[in-house]
């Protein structure tokens, strides 16, 4: 089967189309084994990434989680970790699973473990959802969360670097972009369940099979990831993993681009910290409604549906400017977001508005997530690709911990406050990008 997915010429036709260019097998950075079998690997890579963003959707912490938390009356201090947990977990042990991945050859199969382990976690959040209520509940989600955020950094250090071997520079950004377009598309179907569930959200059976599905979405996933032909590389510096973790943070130091992208990059945070308090304030001003929850999931589909693609494709031509422009979109969302609450009081109460505005701030973080992750990609070539992955993912989870904690200023000022604060991070991050080098000139 694998072979005659790569000998097709109707997939070599589709994939000219998809990538928009005459000659869709001029390859200025993968070496000619990896060019000649460009179109499956790209085509493996869109599948893949489609099954796991759609599990990740399923699975999402800033929406069916927290709403699921909710349901299970636990109490609201695991809620706030939700988003830390999941993001910090995958991202601060990067810079040792960077050893590990650097003595591979072939390092898909390390994103084919991390993909079966993600899913046995997942299945894991399953059955705490029908077996267990309050800290009880939180407890064994939280710890399902960890598994499934440490599975996630070995897939997140193994892909890009699996990426940036089999997919040539101005087509890595389309990846992304037309997996994220399918499984909107999909993701919207989940959110008109959620909508029309007439029982209030109650019923935890709705939240099993939502998780089961999403279970099965990630073995899927390994099995298109074990297709993809990715011929041997290097495996130099995979030597002691605290040793090598240590020497490659002093890249933080000597690479002046590197490291104005990592401040850059923990600026535009803005746009995923922002979401939970969006849904907060919703939660405040509507009540707790499921029907909120449907629309949330509905706009999170449907912006993903509309704007992937086209950020993909905006990535391949400029990627610093995607992350120019999405980082201040985010931003101005949040700001105009607080300014029609508090100056348009009659429609503060409306069900339709938080998701609107929702809407607006995932089609700004689709932007923000392509543009930097193509932007890494393309910043370094060979394996040294690995190492500014792994510094970088390292850097922004310790980044996360420290400014997630700001949920607790809640205590002291409104929501609408705190969302006015990550605008201004948004802002200052759109900034910075403006001043990082193109990566996609030559």
């Amino acid at each position: 089967m694998r072979e005659r997915l790569f000998a097709s010429t109707r997939l070599e036709g589709i994939y000219q189309k998809l990538v928009n260019e005459e000659d869709a097998r001029v390859c200025k950075d993968i070496d000619d084994d990896a060019c000649r079998v460009v179109p499956g690997n790209f085509f493996l890579q869109v599948i893949t990434q489609f099954f796991t963003k759609l599990g990740d959707s399923i699975a999402n912490p800033k929406t069916i989680l927290a709403w699921l938390l909710a349901a299970l009356s636990a109490p609201g201090v695991f809620t706030a970790f939700l988003v830390p947990v999941r993001e910090s977990g995958s991202l601060i042990p990067q810079l040792l699973i960077a050893s590990f991945v650097r003595r591979q050859a072939v390092r898909k199969w390390t994103f084919v473990l991390g993909s079966v382990l993600q899913a046995l976690a997942v299945v894991g959040m399953a059955l705490v959802a029908v077996t267990l209520t309050g800290t009880a509940a939180g407890v064994g989600l939280l710890s399902a969360l960890v598994l499934f955020s440490l599975s996630r950094g070995l897939c997140s250090v193994a892909s890009k670097d699996v990426l940036g071997k089999t997919v040539p520079k101005t087509r890595r950004g389309r990846v992304s972009g037309w997996s994220e377009f399918l499984a909107g598309s999909i993701t919207i179907g989940v959110g008109v369940v959620l909508l029309f569930d007439g029982n209030g959200g109650g019923d935890r059976g709705v939240y099993l099979v939502l998780l089961a599905i999403a279970a099965g979405l990630w073995l899927v996933a390994s099995a298109s990831y074990a297709m993809i032909r990715e011929f041997p590389g290097a495996t130099e510096g995979g030597g002691n993993a605290l040793a090598e973790a240590i020497k490659r943070l002093d890249l933080l130091r000597t690479d002046p681009d590197f490291r104005r992208f990592v401040i850059a990059r923990s600026l535009l945070l803005c746009s995923s910290l922002s979401a939970p308090f969006f849904i907060m304030l919703a939660h405040e001003r509507t009540e707790g409604a499921l029907l909120v929850l449907g629309l949330f999931v509905i706009a999170d589909g449907i912006a993903s549906l509309v704007s992937a693609p086209f950020w993909g494709r905006f990535a391949d031509a400029s990627s610093r400017r995607v992350m120019i422009l999405a980082g201040a979109a985010a931003a101005l969302v949040g700001i105009l977001l607080v300014g029609v609450v508090h100056g348009l009081p009659v429609v503060a109460d409306s069900a339709w508005l938080y998701p609107l505005f929702f809407f607006l701030l995932a089609i700004a973080h689709s932007g923000v997530r392509l543009g930097r992750k193509t932007y890494i990609v393309d910043l370094a070539g060979g394996n040294k690709r690995t190492d500014y992955v792994a510094v970088s993912n390292t850097v922004i989870g310790v980044v996360l911990l420290l400014t997630g904690s700001v949920g607790a200023l809640t205590t002291v000022m409104p929501t609408s406050g705190i969302i006015l604060i990550l605008a201004g991070m948004g802002l200052a991050g759109a900034f910075l990008s403006s001043r990082l080098p193109e990566t996609q000139q030559g």
